[in-house]
């Protein structure tokens, strides 16, 4: 099955329409395969740096705070007890977590890269446009280009990496990152609402001529 992807010309009219196969996408969103690509993208970004302090690193006076008997109150040594605000963890954390990085198998991750993008295509946020070249870096023209395709949220930008002057004029934008279009993801795609693209970089994406693929695990 073909699905038709308008492409835009940098004024948001369209001027023609890419035919893209979903069989080079995976035929179909597969919701299993996405998870559990995502999950390993983003626990391998984790960097098991965590630390808390016990009641022995907490910085303060080991003063019993009132006499134990006469006042009415509970008895209550130290301030750096761990039943008060401000004081140390039972069980600390003092050591780094070995490791929680996650592996896939490398037709997996790519096939999941792929179907990650056919999800957007069904659900029309790749926004595709004839020529995605700048004379120079100007911000405020792409910010023209994203409003005029119709982009109100969060937005991933996939350039080709010669194409420097279009990525300095959307870095600046809120809301809005980007990335090679060899090096795009299951992770960056599904945690930004449109894609915009560049129509000879996403042939190349789909045809496995864009780079090397890259996966980011």
């Amino acid at each position: 099955m073909m699905i038709k992807l308008p492409v835009y010309n940098k004024s948001g009219k369209q001027v023609e329409t890419l035919d893209i196969d979903e069989a080079l996408l995976g035929n179909e969103v597969r919701p299993h395969l996405l998870k559990q690509a995502y999950v390993m993208f983003h626990s391998n970004r984790r960097q098991g740096s965590a630390r808390t302090r016990s009641r022995g690193m907490v910085v303060g006076s080991t003063r019993k705070l009132f006499r134990q008997k006469g006042t009415g109150n509970a008895r209550m040594g130290a301030v750096r007890t761990n039943i008060r605000r401000g004081g140390g963890v039972a069980f600390a954390k003092t050591q780094t977590h070995e490791d929680f990085r996650q592996s896939m198998p490398k037709k997996m991750r790519r096939l999941a890269n792929r179907n990650a993008l056919l999800a957007k295509l069904v659900d029309n946020e790749v926004k595709c446009i004839d020529k995605l070249q700048f004379k120079e870096p100007k911000t405020r023209e792409f910010k023209a280009i994203l409003d005029a395709v119709g982009v109100n949220r969060t937005c991933l930008v996939a350039l080709d990496s010669s194409n420097r002057n279009a990525a300095l004029s959307a870095r600046n934008l809120p809301n809005v990152d980007t990335t090679r279009i060899e090096q795009i993801n299951v992770f960056e795609l599904l945690n930004h609402r449109f894609v915009v693209v560049d129509k000879a970089s996403l042939e190349a994406f789909i045809n496995g001529s864009a780079g090397s693929e890259k996966e980011q695990a």
